[in-house]
């Protein structure tokens, strides 16, 4: 197909673009419209998951869940205290001032979260079965703990409120070791 000049007058750098437009219809020649004019979408990836993320945050959950808040925000200070619903105040009260007899002692400074847990298990279970209704536990005050705070301290009020056995639990008097200890309350074996 010839090109038609422009009747009008051509101003500067004209003749260039006729060229260039009369060049390119030369190159393409003969051409016809495709049939289909739309164009599928590329596929979108998948967006790439953090399998030990998401594992890591449903352990989270798991263990918020399980253990009640006011135990999650214990600081050094912070006295302990849990009382089954099955023991009176007067007790619980008793057991605050000391009035009720220790039987049997365990101190788990020094140790880590599994080595604590499983000593405390043992404990527990050799206090039972030897008939005594009252221990004292030492977790510490968590000061070397730096930021993450008391961390046996913690635990030990975790574990205890999902025992069986334990009763009631509060944090000792000054001189058996204060807010670093708690008397435990341990059921009678039957």
């Amino acid at each position: 197909m010839p090109l038609k000049k422009n009747p009008s007058k051509p101003g500067p750098g004209k003749g260039v673009a006729d060229e260039d437009g009369r060049l390119f219809r030369n190159a393409v020649g003969e051409t016809r419209p495709l049939a289909i004019d739309t164009v599928e979408p590329p596929r979108r990836r998948p967006r790439p998951t953090a399998r030990f993320s998401h594992l890591d945050e449903r352990a989270v959950l798991r263990e918020s869940l399980e253990a009640p808040a006011h135990a999650m925000e214990i600081e050094n200070g912070s006295a302990l205290s849990y009382r089954h619903p099955s023991v009176n105040l007067k007790t619980m009260r008793r057991l605050a001032r000391g009035g009720i007899s220790v039987q049997g002692e365990i101190d788990l400074h020094g140790m880590t979260s599994a080595e604590a847990k499983e000593s405390l298990k043992a404990f527990v279970a050799q206090a039972i079965l030897r008939g005594h209704t009252c221990v004292r536990i030492v977790h510490g005050k968590g000061l070397r703990s730096g930021q993450r705070g008391p961390v046996l301290k913690r635990d030990v009020n975790r574990w205890l409120r999902r025992w069986e056995p334990v009763l009631a639990f509060v944090s000792a008097r000054q001189a058996d070791g204060g807010t670093g200890a708690v008397y435990v309350l341990l059921r009678k074996n039957t």
